[in-house]
């Protein structure tokens, strides 16, 4: 296995850029201007029940304050084509959204006429309001619904629709605590010919209980093992556990194998605070100790 000192650092370098997440419910926009540099893409999550409009309200608040708002757009919560069209048109026109994050939404029946994120880009809505970028979920864990063969087969769909109509898709992965499950699924990209970029979820700083609980609602299965054996391992009951373990697996992964990855996405788990403290204080080494010394003795860094 060849670990590369510069992919390492590539990684590492992507990470203040990270995007974060808040709700449209309660005041996170003021809370952002103490811990995220202005320029920040922040997605606005769509939960059950939300109204588009303002979810449109805090994407102008968030593109006033100098933030990039990126909303969330649940098919199934879309009452119509024209409810669609008027939160497209509203984000575009008052909060200059050119990025949105599709998702299918957590209710079993559609409002609508959109059971999933497809029906919406077979909409044309998409492309006629100018959205540039569509980021869709990507699910390293697998989904609970979809075996990887269906998901990877969507995903394949979404690349292709990507050619068709030159809109830029990307991939924001569910978290998970571990890096092994996040490698083997780029891995299976890789294998079907899926050249979609990915933007790595990971959940910030929280105490494991927060973190389980978001775990279990979420579907995170195998890794949560991880969470386990670092409970275990340093006695953190109380103490928050950030993302380094993650971190460190992608960045000590053989070359090319993280090719793909172009972004990081924090999900808040612990609050905004904890996460921009995270992101802020995150060591930047090229890599951890023990691998850069075998980088360095086998003469593995590139020119």
């Amino acid at each position: 296995m060849t670990v590369s000192v510069q992919s390492s650092d590539r990684l590492a370098a992507l990470l203040p850029a990270a995007s974060v997440e808040i709700s449209s419910r309660g005041h996170q926009v003021a809370e952002l201007r103490d811990h995220f540099a202005e320029g920040t893409d922040v997605t606005i999550t769509f939960l059950p029940g939300d109204h588009y409009r303002h979810n449109v309200e805090t994407a102008a608040a968030l593109r006033r304050a100098g933030y990039n708002p990126v909303p969330h757009i649940a098919a199934r919560e879309m009452a119509s084509r024209e409810a669609l069209g008027d939160f497209l048109a509203r984000a575009r026109g008052e909060a200059d959204v050119s990025r949105i994050v599709l998702i299918a939404g957590d209710v079993a029946a559609a409002r609508g006429p959109f059971k999933s994120t497809r029906d919406v880009a077979s909409s044309g809505l998409l492309e006629a309001h100018g959205i540039a970028c569509v980021s869709v979920a990507g699910h390293p864990e697998g989904h609970p619904y979809l075996e990887l063969p269906e998901a990877l087969d969507g995903l394949k769909a979404w690349r292709d629709w990507s050619r068709q109509t030159g809109t830029r898709v990307d991939v924001v992965t569910q978290f998970c605590f571990e890096s092994t499950p996040i490698l083997q699924w780029i891995g299976a990209l890789d294998k079907g010919g899926i050249d979609l970029p990915v933007i790595v979820g990971l959940a910030g700083p929280a105490t494991p209980a927060t973190l389980t609980k978001f775990a279990l609602r979420c579907g995170i299965g195998n890794s949560m093992r991880a969470l386990r054996a670092q409970i275990g391992r340093f006695g953190r009951l109380l103490t928050d556990t950030g993302p380094d373990e993650v971190m460190r697996g992608l960045r000590s992964a053989p070359t090319g194998a993280t090719a793909a990855i172009t972004g990081f996405h924090l999900f808040p788990f612990g609050g905004l605070r904890k996460a921009g403290n995270w992101l802020r204080d995150y060591d930047r080494d090229p890599l951890p100790p023990a691998e850069r010394v075998a980088a360095a003795h086998a003469g593995l860094q590139n020119p």
